[in-house]
């Protein structure tokens, strides 16, 4: 799973005014983070507004994604919720032949015991036809995914080869790249911390900032992997203004306000979610004009 390593982006799903898919803009974004140089791209992550999205919309961006992409890098496939049945029915009937990986988030809203978490994986893991990377954000899922459950999981479930870890806790990252199997896969799921959990032994990063600064979050992600932090130092301050703007209020309400501001998108929701506020959409125009 070396293609796992480097830098992945989590795509938003842009819409139209009427709220409909924006094919156009689909497109015009993998093409932008693509040539900005990141490894890898996942289709379907919280970023894109799943829980918006229908069953057939789904499917129709996942087999979008695959053609626009065309092979250039990779596509990872997010499937998961908190039901362990349907998870694992849509990877029984999913076609995805065409994906490297499965990212499947941990259960969310039940707040099931480790043992719980542990039991949901194994089931994913023994029915996805791919590899099956972890994902662990307490901030959404309401229930941090232990280091000693991921490292369980890790250890005795073959088909589970990577994490995205977004809790926050250093000490829980240190303590999975510690102890993980030497060939297990740990990458951020924080665009801010990203840098010094590389640092201390991580993979590289899911981005979300990656979909407007594309070129800079990978060149930070490459150069932190090749042991060069002083400029991977250089480029985390350069873009720290913009991760704090764009997680503000809401993700993924401050990426599709900085990707306005480049005319790549429009900036439209489907409830709950919706577009940052005035003042923040001022300085996030603000930035983006300065932004060299």
């Amino acid at each position: 799973m070396e293609q796992l390593r480097g830098t992945g982006v989590a795509l938003v799903t842009p819409f139209k005014k009427d709220e409909s898919i924006d094919w156009n803009a689909l497109e015009r974004v993998i093409d932008h983070v693509i040539a900005g140089g990141v490894d890898y791209v996942v289709s379907l992550g919280t970023t894109g507004e799943t829980p918006t999205l229908s069953a057939e919309e789904k499917l129709d961006i996942m087999k979008f994604t695959f053609e626009k992409v065309a092979k250039r890098v990779p596509v990872v496939v997010g499937i998961g919720d908190y039901n362990t049945r349907d998870v694992v029915k849509r990877l029984e009937t999913c076609p995805l032949d065409e994906a490297v990986a499965i990212l499947s988030v941990a259960p969310y809203y039940s707040k099931p015991s480790q043992e719980g978490i542990f039991q949901h994986y194994k089931a994913v893991a023994a029915a996805s036809p791919k590899p099956v990377i972890l994902y662990n954000v307490p901030g959404r899922t309401g229930r941090n995914m232990t280091a000693q459950t991921t490292l369980r999981l890790a250890h005795e479930v073959e088909n589970i080869v990577a994490m995205k870890e977004a809790s926050g806790d250093m000490v829980q990252c240190m303590q999975i790249i510690r102890d993980k199997p030497k060939d297990f896969i740990v990458v951020s799921g924080d665009d801010a911390l990203a840098m010094p959990q590389i640092a201390t032994g991580m993979d590289g990063l899911i981005s979300v900032a990656a979909n407007y600064f594309a070129k800079d979050t990978a060149d930070m992600v490459h150069a932190a992997l090749q042991n060069d932090f002083p400029t991977a130092r250089t480029l985390h301050y350069k873009l720290q203004e913009a991760f704090d703007l764009m997680f503000e209020e809401n993700n993924p309400a401050g990426v599709k306000a900085f990707l306005q501001e480049a005319g790549l998108i429009e900036n439209v929701f489907r409830l709950p979610v919706v577009p940052v506020s005035a003042g923040l959409q001022a300085r996030i125009a603000a930035f983006v004009k300065s932004f060299k």
